[in-house]
């Protein structure tokens, strides 16, 4: 079933935490059998990691119009600190920006990323998101939403990643 617009999207409350986190585990499989075998590794993202997230009022679940939950992201407007230096290129300009990050799907529904990114679009008007390399099925939703590829973009451990951007 593809997600349409009526889905919701809201905060994430604690008593989510659970469901999250197995989203994640289940996007941590789906990247291992789709050829990313080196993004979210480790566990990565941890549960204190995503309880901060929460916490702090930056994560989000997509639930579908049963109210099951089917997806996960983290959205910030503000600044993104491995964003403040871009190399081989540069970002389209350098306003205010939101940030999407760790965008996950439980598998059960289609569209979980395209209805994230729409709903960040009417929250804030210029986005900024970046993805491994090997991520092969985000950057295809970036280029079907019209993102520009920026440059890429050193996260905190040091490993590369590509930047996007896109202006509405």
């Amino acid at each position: 079933m593809l997600l349409d617009m009526t889905s919701n999207i809201r905060l994430s409350q604690p008593v989510d935490l659970q469901i999250i986190m197995e989203i994640y585990a289940n996007a941590r499989d789906f990247m291992n059998r789709t050829g990313n075998v080196k993004q979210w590794v480790n566990g990565y993202p941890s549960v204190s990691y995503i309880e901060e997230e929460i916490n702090k009022g930056h994560s989000f679940v997509i639930e579908n119009n049963n109210g099951e939950i089917v997806g996960t992201f983290c959205f910030i407007i503000g600044d993104e600190p491995t964003y403040n230096k871009i190399y081989k290129g540069n970002w389209l300009n350098n306003k205010e920006y939101g940030t999407v990050h760790r965008v996950a799907s439980s598998g059960k529904e289609k569209g979980v990323g395209e209805a994230c990114f729409k709903w960040c679009f009417r929250q804030f008007p210029n986005i900024r998101v970046d993805t491994h390399r090997d991520n092969k099925v985000m950057q295809n939703i970036l280029a079907k939403l019209d993102f520009k590829y920026c440059g890429i973009i050193y996260v905190q451990d040091g490993s590369e990643r590509l930047a996007y951007q896109k202006e509405t």
